[in-house]
């Protein structure tokens, strides 16, 4: 993805808890805090998860263990008019609108309401079918990394290809998808596993740990995408919400994450322009040691390396002015000029 800075997705997902009212406080709190995409999930329960499956052990502990996965994604289906609804609401607070599409169908009803970029989630990574559909529609793909191995990440790479996008429009979030997500399963070093098996691809990160060191680390590595869940109070009722950020923590992991992106700078090993008035101040530069006559050598004797608070000749000169003589009288403490 072309862009010029770190693109913050916030990720609301299902945290919405089927409440329209939630959804458009979650685009407010997403636009307050400066990230610049936030995101829900669109799915249809009777797509995703037969009728028997269970909860994954996380959604058991945060939304009760007697609901099956399917009647708890069914509670948080949201339907073409809500999305419309979303997207415009997005648009007043002048922040991206995104979704993630679980499947096919999901996905084209994105797409004919605007959707610029396919989000696809982990879950679908090893799914051929749904690859297939997605990189066919030649925008701009997002595809977290969960679960997988490097393999199976380039067979996923390989089939979106196949299908029509280009490698370049291609970013990878490398992912832990255990939520909360402990830190020692972080791996942020995946990152630069991914950079490097896929130089055409940009490389980000979707983070599922407590806190926002994580994601402000990922940002010091150079991740180019950041995608974080939040809500607006980790107490309430659904799967997500114990392991999200609360608003207050969205805005500081979002200013966390400028901050660092302004001390990256362009890797350009000189001055800067904050420091440029310190060259004179802090380093040494050539003085009189002693009295200096017009005409007489300079030698080891009558000749040190001072700070002089306003420049003069470097020291790292100093061989080339032993084999000269001075051009004038020196009184000692004088700044050396030739």
């Amino acid at each position: 993805m072309n862009r010029n800075s770190i693109f913050i997705i916030a990720e609301a997902g299902v945290n919405h808890n089927g409440d329209m009212e939630l959804a458009h406080q979650l685009i407010e709190v997403a636009a307050e805090a400066g990230a610049d995409a936030v995101k829900f999930q669109t799915f249809k329960a009777k797509e995703l998860v037969t009728a028997q499956t269970q909860k994954a052990t996380y959604q058991k502990k945060t939304s009760g263990a007697d609901e099956s996965q399917y009647s708890m994604l069914k509670k948080l289906e949201l339907d073409t008019v809500a999305h419309t609804d979303l997207i415009a609401h997005a648009r007043k607070y002048n922040i991206e609108f995104l979704s993630t599409p679980f499947d096919a169908d999901s996905l084209d009803m994105l797409l004919k309401l605007g959707i610029s970029t396919i989000k696809v989630p982990s879950g679908e990574i090893t799914n051929l079918p749904y690859l297939h559909h997605a990189g066919s529609k030649g925008i701009p793909i997002i595809m977290s990394t969960g679960m997988t191995t490097l393999q199976e990440v380039e067979a996923a790479v390989a089939i979106l290809v196949k299908s029509g996008t280009p490698a370049t429009d291609i970013t990878l979030l490398h992912c832990n998808t255990q939520y909360p997500t402990p830190l020692v399963d972080a791996n942020l070093r995946a990152m630069e596993t991914l950079a490097l098996a896929f130089p055409d691809c940009s490389v980000g990160y979707s983070d599922h740990t407590p806190g926002i060191s994580c994601p402000i680390a990922a940002a010091a590595m150079g991740a180019s995408v950041i995608e974080k869940h939040f809500t607006l109070d980790k107490t309430m009722e659904g799967p997500d919400h114990a392991a999200s950020l609360d608003p207050e923590e969205l805005t500081a992991m979002v200013s966390g994450i400028r901050d660092i992106e302004k001390a990256l700078g362009d890797g350009t090993k000189q001055p800067s322009p904050s420091e440029l008035e310190n060259i004179n101040i802090a380093r040494r530069f050539l003085v009189a040691a002693t009295p200096i006559a017009s005409g007489e050598p300079f030698t080891e004797h009558n000749v040190a390396a001072k700070r002089t608070g306003r420049g003069g000749i470097s020291p790292m000169r100093w061989d080339e002015i032993m084999q000269k003589k001075s051009p004038k009288d020196f009184h000692p403490g004088e700044v050396i000029e030739l």
